[in-house]
């Protein structure tokens, strides 16, 4: 033992010797730069990111929040890195969990951008600036499908630093980028890299468009901003690949514009929608298909009484353009759709065996699919607790994928999830599973409308229910009214 390690000991100070003459080569080629015009070196330096960070620093804050475990945000399909006390994987989780992320100043109001699964079921969210204050926030808007937040500092608010959103459109692959953050409690950390890739889809949601870097972004950084070279924000930081490295995924900025509006306005965001389902036109499939065209969106069914059915898309139609914008994916079809006005009308160019044609589409509201409405109670009764408290039923939207695999004759209606015992809604023989497709002769599309008639019908009167019970048929209910 003792000869091994002394010859480790001589290979290691041999290679000292080695390396002490390369060293004075590079303490010569550093000399002869020095001779170098002053103009050559000022080309061949570096240029600092000190003045982009100090002009932007200010408006990245600290987002300390305290909430409810039963709403973690967490997702199966890639590592979100929340930080603060962590929740191992099948240990008993605590009634509050605690974390801290990060979020940017927008508005000198006290408008701050963060992602939804740092302030999701939160209860109290603490905002700490960079200059040592400290707010109390509230939630104005979040979006689950985009893990997007908007939250606001409550008290006296002045002198806020804001920064502003960029055009994350005019993003080439190999731009400089710049992380802020707050990664494992560390505030105010700066990282940077480069624009790795665009229009990444890691498969967490139905609007996946995400922008890739290789900055450092860890634990912590969540919601934090990701900035171009002039200090606009181009992206909200929010994922990581499990035991990846350099591999960061960032919300662009472009979308996180166009939903905005929504989550200040109504706190939540409503989106247009088709109906159908859809897969990528690639170019075997084009060849077979005997189309020009080799993008596209191909349609692979169509939902009954949806707008697409309405406007007659049928299976096997090629979308290639909507409103004149071509359509390169299934997925930005639906990216496309999702941001345009519900009840609005859209032009689709299809191919239909071979053939091109327009057809016009009044756009419906898409339905949660995905049972995440997060839309908050401003001030009237919220549908779920008053038709809960008043009748004793709790009622969801009915989702497409539900009315297929229970054979189900409609595609709307309210479908009751829950029914207390005792209440008026065992009374009437309601029970979870059933739909709800009529109240008083007039069609239910949705849980909101009845919720609505059960919260507005008086006292002592008696609504006449026609309910559909997967596999079974339609029955009438009568639902006494307390």
């Amino acid at each position: 033992m003792t000869m091994r390690l002394t010859s480790q000991r001589s290979a290691l100070v041999g290679a000292l010797f080695v390396a002490l003459p390369m060293l004075a080569g590079a303490q010569n080629a550093a000399s002869s730069a020095t001779s170098l015009q002053p103009a050559t070196r000022e080309a061949q330096a570096l240029p600092s990111l000190a003045p982009l960070v100090e002009s932007v620093k200010g408006a990245v804050v600290n987002v300390d929040v305290q909430a409810k475990a039963s709403g973690g945000g967490e997702n199966p399909f890639f590592e979100r890195f929340f930080g603060g006390e962590g929740d191992p994987r099948g240990q008993r989780r605590e009634p509050i969990r605690q974390g801290t992320g990060s979020g940017f100043i927008i508005d000198p109001k006290g408008l701050v951008l963060t992602n939804n699964h740092v302030v999701e079921g939160a209860v109290s969210i603490i905002v700490r600036l960079d200059d040592g204050r400290s707010f109390d926030a509230e939630i104005v808007g979040r979006d689950p499908l985009t893990d997007v937040a908007l939250i606001r500092l409550k008290g006296k608010v002045d002198n806020l630093p804001t920064v502003k959103l960029g055009d994350s459109d005019a993003l080439r692959v190999g731009d400089w980028a710049v992380a802020i953050g707050n990664p494992f409690g560390l505030a105010s950390s700066v990282s940077s890299g480069i624009i790795s890739a665009r229009a990444r889809n890691i498969h967490s949601g139905p609007y996946d468009d995400f922008l890739q870097t290789d900055a450092a972004i860890n634990p912590g950084n969540s919601g934090g901003p990701l900035f171009n070279m002039k200090g606009e924000v181009i992206g909200i930081n929010t994922a990581i690949v499990g035991g990846g490295t350099g591999i960061g995924f960032a919300v662009p900025s472009n979308l996180v514009k166009a939903l905005l509006p929504q989550l200040e306005k109504d706190g939540a965001v409503t989106r247009a929608w088709l109906g159908i389902s859809i897969q990528d036109l690639t170019r075997d499939l084009a060849k077979a298909m005997q189309l020009p065209v080799s993008e596209g969106a191909i349609v692979s069914s169509v939902n009954d009484n949806s707008p697409a059915g309405k406007a007659g898309l049928k299976a096997d139609d090629v979308i290639v353009a909507i409103d004149g914008q071509q359509v390169g994916s299934g997925g930005q079809l639906t990216r496309t759709v999702a941001l345009k006005k519900p009840g609005s009308t859209s032009t689709l160019d299809v191919f239909r065996d071979g053939k091109k044609q327009a057809l016009k589409v009044q756009l419906g509201t898409r339905p949660d699919l995905e049972g995440l409405s997060v839309r908050p109670n401003r001030g009237g009764d919220d549908s779920e607790e008053s038709s809960k408290a008043r009748v004793g039923v709790s009622l969801n939207n009915l989702d497409p994928r539900v009315v297929a695999r229970a054979g189900l004759k409609s595609a709307q209606g309210a479908l009751v999830t829950d029914v207390m015992p005792g209440s008026p809604a065992e009374r009437a023989d309601l029970k979870p599973g059933m739909v709800v497709v009529e109240a008083d002769h007039k069609p239910v599309r949705n849980a909101e409308e009845l919720a609505k008639l059960i919260r507005k019908a008086p006292s002592g009167s008696t609504l006449l229910l026609r309910v559909e019970v997967p596999g079974n048929g339609r029955f009438l209910r009568a639902l006494l009214i307390p």
